[in-house]
């Protein structure tokens, strides 16, 4: 079974690029570790070809290389948050529209020229001081993530409210000291839900 791991920093987590097997230090390693356990009767095959960096308009330009050509059985997604981060200085946001456009371009591209089951992982904020003004552009860009996935997805992990839920009671930072990359305790969070979250479409 081959897995395609997607997105931004988030997902390349420093990754050796030259080596589509290599997980990085983020979430996906640790997804990966978990599901191997979990699943010791499966074979995996783990491709990670996360971006840093990338927005939505990043996705479309490498669906054929880094989507399509791969033809993995499950595709997951996390990309949004550099949509927002990108334009937060002046607060050029990019219009709902065209964000849902390269979204939903990359979605139906999916689904129409792969066999992959599709899991969405909506983007994130933790709350720190630097970047609550990213709230401003980044719910309504979750909301449109939340639509398509309904459209587009076999699985939807909201990433987003689940860690809200996490760091009740602890300090927000330990899941992403600058609110937007993961900690090693943040990464292995997400990792957890991960392979929660998939597990159905492995026992598929």
């Amino acid at each position: 079974m081959k897995i395609l791991f997607q997105g931004d920093s988030i997902t390349d987590a420093g990754r050796d690029r030259d080596d589509i097997h290599d997980l990085g230090a983020g979430y996906p390693k640790y997804a990966a570790e978990l599901m191997r356990k979990t699943f010791p009767d499966v074979e995996f095959e783990f491709v990670d070809l996360g971006i840093s960096g990338d927005q939505t308009m990043d996705l479309v330009d490498r669906l054929e290389s880094d989507f399509i050509d791969v033809q993995p059985d499950i595709v997951s997604i996390m990309i949004g948050i550099n949509d927002t981060w990108h334009h937060a200085d002046d607060k050029s946001w990019i219009p709902s529209e065209i964000f849902e456009a390269r979204y939903r371009t990359v979605l139906e591209k999916i689904k129409t020229q792969t066999k992959a089951k599709i899991m969405i992982l909506e983007p994130f904020l933790i709350p720190v001081a630097d970047n609550e003004v990213f709230r401003e552009d980044l719910d309504p860009k979750i909301q449109i993530i939340r639509r398509l996935a309904r459209e587009y997805a076999d699985v939807y992990l909201p990433t987003d409210g689940l860690l809200a839920s996490a760091y009740i009671g602890k300090e927000p930072t330990e899941f992403a000291s600058d609110g937007v990359h993961p900690t090693d305790m943040g990464a292995e969070f997400i990792g957890k839900l991960y392979c929660q979250y998939v597990a159905p479409l492995i026992k598929m």
